[in-house]
């Protein structure tokens, strides 16, 4: 399905994922800078080569996440990784930092020169599980016009994934999809209930026919399912099936990349 997209984002674009190796100060961390800086290049090269049309930079391995704020050291280390990544793939590039901490997501965009930020918990409150993240487009939005950072999309999350949804039970996709575009979000993703997991066709059809804004998928898109959502989607965030035996937490693999750009192709 054709909608009006960003300039910088091409229609049934793949993007891709880079998860940054545990940053400093996160239970995970194993790496000096210089060589989490490094890893980062090495993925954008890969991307590049590949055939992929976006990078969005994530800070998923800095489990157990924090509830919307992180520190300054994060902040520092995504945007240095964000900018690296930007200048190795000429690409656009897109940051998501978890959990929901939207506002150093949108600083480091624009620190970095990003196009984009993927926003969790933009409208309707819920359950992660890292906690009960209240919406805060009101917020995010105000801060996006103060810093002057109005060219930067912000590509939100509905009924986001590793979350309980009960308190809006009777708020079905379509009325939440309603409620972002409302609110002034420039694309909505859906993704599956994990990372990896498929979304639901008929829940991408439901959210493409609910607005006009773009719809991305999420998560779960692999050449085997495709298909299923190529006429209801106009770009595929994905993480895991084009890593190395389609584990998210290794390096991307180029032939995977290229198999799956044929099927989106295709």
């Amino acid at each position: 399905m054709s909608k009006s997209l960003p300039h910088w984002l091409p229609s049934k674009a793949l993007i891709g994922m880079i998860h940054v190796p545990a940053l400093p100060g996160t239970p995970m961390n194993r790496l000096s800078v210089s060589e989490i800086i490094a890893q980062c290049r090495k993925e954008a090269e890969i991307y590049a080569e590949a055939g992929v049309e976006v990078i969005l930079v994530e800070n998923m391995h800095d489990v157990p996440y924090l509830p919307r704020e992180v520190g300054p050291e994060i902040i520092a280390m995504m945007t240095r990784c964000a900018t690296v990544v930007k200048e190795a793939s000429g690409l656009p590039v897109g940051i998501q930092v978890l959990a929901g901490a939207n506002m150093a997501a949108l600083a480091v965009a624009q620190a970095a020169g990003c196009d984009f930020i993927r926003a969790e918990g933009f409208v309707f409150g819920h359950v992660a599980d890292e906690g009960y993240l209240n919406a805060d487009a009101g917020a995010l939005l105000r801060h996006r016009k103060q810093i002057g950072a109005e060219h930067i999309s912000i590509f939100t999350d509905i009924k986001k994934k590793h979350s309980s949804h009960a308190i809006t039970s009777d708020v079905d996709l379509a009325e939440t999809a309603k409620a972002a575009a409302f609110f002034l979000s420039d694309g909505l993703i859906v993704t599956g209930i994990a990372t990896g997991a498929p979304a639901k066709p008929a829940d991408v059809q439901q959210v493409a026919q609910a607005t006009d804004l773009p719809v991305l998928i999420g998560s779960g898109i692999s050449p085997h399912n495709i298909a299923d959502y190529l006429p209801w989607t106009d770009a595929f965030i994905v993480g895991s099936w084009i890593k190395q035996d389609g584990n998210w937490q290794r390096e991307p693999d180029p032939r995977r990349i290229k198999e799956l750009k044929r099927a989106i192709r295709g």
